[in-house]
């Protein structure tokens, strides 16, 4: 199983290339779109969602990772192996959070170059042969290295900003609902939030955060838009209190 995670956009032509691509490489093998709307360009934003996204798959699974302003530049390309799961794309912090909470890991610096390779896609062109390979029951040609420290390092267990706001206007934070007190109020742009096990438990038009269902605090309204009755966006601040 091979899985993608990009911050391509869904109206794009990228992820349907990348389909193409592991058609041909890997016949047979079953891709799922998991996320391509990360915030572009946001590798913080990727780095905390992908942890929580990933449970559910099973051992074995493969892990395509493209969150890459620096495609063409000096970052490697890399491979992680985490607790069953395999993880490829560019080494400029998107694995940190997935390796940090690891119980084990071993990360490899790709050598393997296809052919042609292009400046500016390499999740087509590198990313998706080397998930075909894997998926295949070959490891491509790598070797052992430690992957890079994230910019702006270290990087915090728990994120309190906003990381996505969905299409219902719920805006999914970087803090674990598991190390979040369920009594605390969250304050964002200056309102205050209160908590509530579920939508169904407050009235309609109640803006309230819980434990989402992937492990994360959210901001959510029932039956209604949270990010417009709040005013918040990506990369807005948050504070538990």
């Amino acid at each position: 199983m091979i899985v993608l995670f990009t911050d391509f956009g869904l109206e794009d032509p990228y992820i349907g290339q990348m389909h193409a691509v592991l058609a041909r490489e890997a016949p047979g093998v079953t891709v799922i779109d998991l996320f391509h709307t990360v915030p572009v360009f946001n590798i913080r934003a990727g780095a905390y969602l992908l942890p929580a996204y990933t449970p559910e798959f099973p051992p074995g699974a493969i892990f395509v990772c493209v969150v890459d302003p620096g495609v063409g530049g000096e970052r490697r390309p890399v491979l992680l192996e985490a607790d069953g799961h395999w993880f490829v794309g560019p080494d400029n912090g998107l694995f940190e959070m997935v390796q940090r909470r690891a119980g084990t890991y071993e990360s490899r610096v790709i050598n393997w170059q296809p052919p042609e390779l292009s400046a500016s896609f390499h999740g087509r062109d590198l990313f998706a042969p080397v998930a075909a390979k894997l998926a295949g029951g070959q490891l491509p040609d790598s070797e052992p290295g430690a992957l890079t420290a994230p910019e702006g390092s270290p990087w915090p267990d728990d994120l309190a900003e906003i990381l996505y706001v969905d299409h219902y206007g719920n805006g999914i934070t970087g803090w674990r609902a598991t190390v979040a007190d369920p009594e605390m109020s969250l304050h964002v742009g200056g309102k205050v939030v209160k908590p509530a096990r579920v939508f169904s438990t407050v009235p309609p038009g109640t803006v309230f955060w819980y434990a989402n269902a992937n492990g994360l605090v959210e901001i959510a309204a029932h039956r209604a838009n949270a990010a417009l009755r709040l005013g918040f966006k990506a990369g807005d601040p948050i504070k538990l209190v």
